[in-house]
């Protein structure tokens, strides 16, 4: 089996115990044993049980930068930001039910939560040098930085409205309600 599919599936196995058993209580020995793999089979892969529910989040960072990066040159940043989170709703829309399953569990769980927001922080570094980068003005390494954390703000308040709705309401539109809250 490939390396990306032993990931999806452990991936998978862990977040089905998750969802059972509950976060707190399932075990990385707990997580290999459901997937008839060792111990180490499963730290190599994920270094903790929260890297197995967001270790996709590592790659997003950098496939939004990617995006921001991609946006026309012309276009203003706050504008260039919410596009290229076009990339993390179109994650969602894949698979709804999964992504809110997920989600829930995320913002239901201190542990993962803060993963989370440790993992976002992480993209600032990259989604500034991408505005940088898209040279439309200069303006300072702050200005930046300041505004790659207001857009990952936008985006998880938006996601928790979303996940609050049951799916009922538009990620994107949620995404434009809080970006147009700032630019007012």
């Amino acid at each position: 089996m490939a390396r990306g599919a032993v990931r999806a599936m452990l991936a998978e196995v862990a977040l089905g115990l998750f969802r059972r058993d509950g976060f707190d209580k399932v075990t990385i020995n707990d997580i290999a044993a459901a997937a008839g793999v060792s111990r180490s089979t499963v730290l190599r892969y994920f270094g903790t049980k929260e890297d197995a529910v967001l270790g996709a989040l590592d790659a997003h960072g950098e496939q939004v930068a990617d995006a921001l990066r991609a946006r026309p040159a012309g276009e203003d940043d706050w504008a260039a930001l919410r596009r290229a989170l076009d990339i993390v709703v179109d994650i969602y829309r894949q698979d709804p039910d999964a992504a809110l399953t997920t989600t829930r569990l995320v913002l239901a769980t201190p542990a993962l939560h803060t993963r989370q927001w440790e993992k976002q922080h992480g993209w600032r570094p990259a989604l500034a040098r991408a505005l940088a980068e898209r040279g439309a003005s200069p303006r300072p390494e702050i200005t930046h930085t300041v505004r790659a954390a207001a857009a990952l703000d936008c985006l998880n308040i938006a996601i928790a409205h979303w996940a609050r709705s049951d799916n009922t309401l538009d990620l994107a539109d949620l995404l434009d309600e809080a970006f147009a809250a700032l630019s007012v």
